[in-house]
């Protein structure tokens, strides 16, 4: 395992991150910076020093680097965590044009590891590309991989061309004393599926019953429950891997009822919080000139993901259709300038909720929880 030659191509939160832990196990990484258009070197000490990317990129170490060809070329894996930033039918397209670019130098006796969430069946065409690309015979002369990294979560097993285990590989990724398990691609995107739709099954039971929390009362004992700590921020985690398995699927079968429905609810709440944020000034007697909206929302830039950024987007365009003045506030403090308007602060995150509450607001500041009651302080 140590000195493993290994290439992980995109800086992304979730690629940094398992390049670090296989720097530190003392594999001979590169990470490509797309944006530099070169390879990166990221020594042990490197990894250990700056723990994400926005710290490495702050600080600007002196670091070796390679044309990015000439790494890829020399490595025996090859990760691909790029970030995405194209949304709907252009997402495939800068996919497919980034994976072109990543493998293009792959040789014979390397290996693909595929990052970014597929859907069911996704692999297949992959690998196809994979083929067409390098000239290469996936599961003879190059092997592929699936393994979808989420943020802060790796997954437990790892997706192989024939369920054929890599050994190496599998230390390589293992960070604590549970190994990895390989099963066959096709098994590791029904894992990934069951996931994913477990998680936003739950999440929009809690969105739709909550709805029916109408009275004071009821709201007041729901409160208690965990999920009052459940953000925007969490309900979008994950959004791009539903998406990606909603466009995998044809027809129109229990499956694809579940995806539809629990990106409805999703929308739903959206809908509501907006409806929330006009009752309230409709509840205050405010006018809609003489008051300002702070989206309090601190998003990771380097996530491979863009879809809370969408979402904080989307927010912004629909919100000022009511409110003129909107604006996005991000960063590790949260400090409101004096203003001759009434400010409704909504909080996306538990950690940007918990930085109003630090911040000591002032008596015209109205903040809103972004939870499955949107919860209204005043």
């Amino acid at each position: 395992m140590g000195g493993a030659k290994v290439v992980v191509y995109g800086l992304s939160t979730e690629g940094y991150g398992i390049a670090c832990q296989m720097a530190i196990k003392g594999a001979d990484v590169f990470i490509v910076d797309e944006s530099a258009h070169m390879a990166i070197s990221l020594k042990s000490e490197i990894a250990k020093t700056y723990p994400d990317v926005a710290s490495l990129k702050e600080d600007e170490p002196l670091l070796g680097v390679e044309p990015i060809d000439v790494a890829i070329s020399r490595s025996q894996y090859l990760f691909f965590a790029p970030r995405i930033r194209k949304t709907g039918q252009e997402t495939k397209m800068e996919i497919h044009s980034k994976f072109k670019d990543a493998t293009a130098a792959v040789k014979k006796g390397g290996s693909v590891i595929y990052n970014l969430p597929t859907g069911v069946g996704g692999n297949n065409e992959n690998i196809s590309l994979l083929e067409h690309i390098t000239g290469l015979e996936v599961g003879k002369t190059v092997s592929y991989f699936y393994y979808p990294l989420a943020k802060n979560q790796a997954p437990e097993i790892i997706g192989s061309f024939n369920g054929k285990s890599d050994e190496n590989l599998g230390k390589l990724l293992t960070s604590d004393k549970k190994e990895k398990k390989f099963v066959a691609i096709s098994s590791s995107e029904l894992f990934h599926a069951i996931k994913i739709l477990s998680q936003f099954s739950g999440l929009s039971s809690i969105l739709e019953v909550c709805k029916f929390a109408q009275d004071a009362g009821t709201r007041a004992d729901l409160m208690f429950t965990e999920f009052k700590n459940l953000f925007l921020d969490d309900m979008t985690s994950g959004l791009y891997d539903l998406r990606s398995l909603g466009s995998s699927l044809e027809g129109a079968g229990t499956m694809m009822y579940l995806v539809n429905g629990s990106i409805k609810g999703i929308e739903g709440y959206i809908k509501r919080l907006i409806d929330e944020i006009r009752s309230t000034l409709k509840k205050n007697e405010l006018k809609a000139s003489r008051t300002k909206v702070v989206l309090l929302w601190t998003l990771d830039s380097y996530e491979m993901r863009g879809d809370k950024v969408d979402m904080l987007n989307s927010l912004v365009t629909k919100l000022r259709d009511y409110i003129g003045d909107v604006e996005i506030h991000q960063g590790p403090t949260f400090d409101l300038f004096h203003s001759d308007k009434t400010t409704i602060v909504v909080a996306c995150s538990k950690a940007d909720y918990e930085k109003i509450s630090k911040s000591g607001k002032g008596t015209d500041i109205i903040t809103i929880k972004t939870n499955p009651l949107c919860e209204i302080l005043q």
